[in-house]
């Protein structure tokens, strides 16, 4: 997601930072306080309102809580998640009765953790990212809420992911994807998922604003041209029934027909 500006939140101490471990030395953006959530783009200069949306409807578990705290003191905590917006997600697989969820772009976990705790004790995350330094903080987490069993990480570049699931037979198996990671291949992430996906399945796509980047797509700017090419095609495509929200850093929902 991008950056946004801070809001007023009680400073609490996050723990566990040893877990950091080597994905806090890149120490980038090291002594930036980030929010621990990350807010919403369209109303994210108004720091107070964002404040009442958070205060008035986030519902968050403690180890949840307790991994936006560890990762909002990380290097590139902006990749998160919004928090309100991992909470629609939890819901949508919650409403849908989800069983198998594909995430692509796991950074920390924070999203994969939301989505597991709603899931049934046989549901099944297919988690896909190429860092394991980064998901490595949040798998204790993932142990101490009792859903490791429910998350199966998979290290490698998630087309490969993909198209082992597509060979070994899993399409039109999967009942919700989650697609943040690179958006020079989001068309690809998004072709493979809408085949795994069931019919009535739902596929979110994060960062589809980029930060208002897609406005005006620089020529040189691939991961824009990406996802400004990808916005078009889904606004034709009739595959599927689209909603475009302006939450975090814009996300689409594309319904399988």
């Amino acid at each position: 997601g991008p950056e946004m500006p801070l809001f007023s939140v009680p400073r609490e101490v996050a723990v566990g930072t040893a877990m950091l471990g080597v994905a806090f030395a890149t120490g980038v953006l090291a002594g930036k306080r980030r929010p621990p959530c990350p807010p919403g783009g369209i109303i994210g200069k108004s720091g107070p309102l964002w404040q009442y949306i958070l205060d008035h409807s986030l519902r968050e578990h403690p180890i949840l809580k307790k991994l936006r705290l560890i990762t909002a003191d990380h290097p590139w905590s902006k990749m998160m998640v919004s928090c309100d917006q991992a909470q629609l997600m939890a819901n949508l697989v919650k409403l849908i009765k989800a069983k198998k969820v594909i995430e692509i772009g796991v950074f920390t976990g924070y999203n994969t953790l939301n989505m597991a705790l709603v899931l049934p004790d046989n549901g099944r995350v297919i988690a896909c990212d190429i860092n394991e330094d980064y998901v490595k903080i949040g798998k204790p987490l993932w142990k101490e809420a009792g859903v490791e069993h429910k998350i199966d990480l998979r290290i490698k570049p998630a087309i490969q992911t993909l198209d082992e699931l597509l060979a070994s037979g899993e399409a039109e198996t999967f009942d919700f994807a989650f697609i943040d990671a690179d958006k020079e291949s989001c068309n690809e992430y998004y072709e493979k998922c809408l085949r795994l996906i069931k019919k009535g399945g739902i596929i979110a796509i994060d960062n589809v604003l980029w930060s208002g980047r897609v406005l005006k797509p620089r020529k040189d700017d691939l991961a824009t041209q990406s996802i400004h090419h990808l916005n078009e095609k889904l606004l034709r495509d009739a595959r599927v029934n689209i909603s475009m929200l302006p939450m975090g850093d814009g996300v689409t929902l594309a319904f399988k027909l």
